[in-house]
């Protein structure tokens, strides 16, 4: 609680990366609902602009290298939850 969190996340294409590569991280609570999307990357990272992770969320990955981490800042307890790490490398899905 209260430092920054960094959530990893690696993957390995058979496709060249390229600026179609999109990385896509959804988040559910703990007490379940609705997944929403927290986080979007398509060349440049695209953090989620309503909810709970508003202006929390920062892209400290390098796709070059296999890497789509993100990290949360100021994280607290009723953070916790389900997040799931997409990559998508046309045509490798």
């Amino acid at each position: 609680v209260g430092e920054q969190v960094s959530l990893k996340c690696s993957f390995k294409s058979s496709s060249p990366i390229t600026e179609s590569l999109t990385v896509d991280w959804t988040y559910r609570p703990l007490t379940g609902g609705q997944m929403e999307t927290i986080f979007h990357y398509q060349s440049v990272p695209y953090p989620t602009t309503v909810g709970k992770f508003k202006d929390r969320i920062s892209w400290v990955g390098n796709v070059a290298k296999g890497d789509a981490s993100v990290a949360i800042q100021s994280p607290v307890m009723s953070d916790n939850g389900t997040f799931i790490c997409s990559v998508k490398n046309p045509p490798d899905v």
